[in-house]
């Protein structure tokens, strides 16, 4: 398979690495200083093109590729708000091809199909309430994350007494704290770490008086993640449309 890379920072040069030793070929590496390659031969001339970059720019990245109507694998998060109805649409009724996912982690897509199953439960049990956090590296700028929205989004859908969640403390990389507003009781708070070189933690808690049970995933590298990155490009290479984890793995 040829591979276009859109992004070349730790989590590019990682996917390079694993889709070489899984037999595929980098055809075009694009950055910041060489966008006019969307233009290039190589560029259209790959089969997928994966793309981790930053919120303000992913959704232009789209464009390019899809304006050669080249499928695009993206871990980028932040743009939906604004851009997902358009994108959803440009898959639907252009024929053109997205897997987004907030989080490529096999580890990961196993913990969200725990989480949801776990929620159904405690939909039963008033007396629990729930709250999440988030544990990032210093260099990651927004907060919460985006696998930590998805994770609460898949939450909420399954319990009744909660409605949307909302931004809860955050200390900062100097250590600083800054506290949120007053959560009310029937929204899911989200508190953010950001520390050291910490490549992700997600933990969700369900506590009451009596007892607490939580349950976490800890990224110990970022392999997990570009992996996921690979086999995802795989799949999309067959298949065309809006594509997520859920395509991919079916628990």
């Amino acid at each position: 398979m040829k591979i276009a890379l859109i992004g070349y920072g730790k989590m590019g040069h990682m996917i390079e690495e694993i889709a070489l030793s899984r037999g595929h070929q980098i055809v075009c590496v694009i950055d910041v200083d060489n966008l006019q390659d969307f233009d290039s031969p190589s560029f259209r001339s790959a089969d997928v093109a994966i793309e981790f970059t930053a919120p303000q720019v992913a959704y232009d990245n789209y464009l390019r590729a899809f304006a050669h109507h080249v499928k695009v694998v993206s871990g980028s998060t932040g743009w939906i708000p604004q851009h997902g109805e358009e994108v959803k649409r440009l898959c639907e009724e252009e024929g053109q091809t997205l897997f987004w996912s907030s989080n490529f982690s096999l580890g990961v897509t196993i913990f969200r199909a725990v989480n949801r199953y776990l929620a159904r439960i405690m939909n039963r049990f008033d007396d629990y309430t729930a709250q999440m956090e988030e544990v990032h590296h210093v260099h990651k700028l927004d907060h919460p994350s985006g696998t930590a929205i998805t994770l609460a989004e898949e939450l909420l859908s399954e319990v009744q007494r909660l409605d949307g969640w909302q931004c809860g403390q955050l200390i900062a990389p100097d250590g600083s704290i800054q506290e949120s507003a007053q959560v009310p009781s029937d929204k899911l708070s989200i508190h953010s770490i950001r520390r050291g070189e910490v490549p992700g933690i997600h933990s969700v808690t369900w506590n009451c008086e009596a007892d607490s049970i939580t349950i976490t995933h800890d990224a110990h590298n970022r392999r997990g993640f570009a992996l996921g990155a690979v086999l995802a490009a795989e799949y999309t290479a067959q298949h065309t449309g809006l594509l997520t984890m859920s395509d991919l793995f079916k628990f």
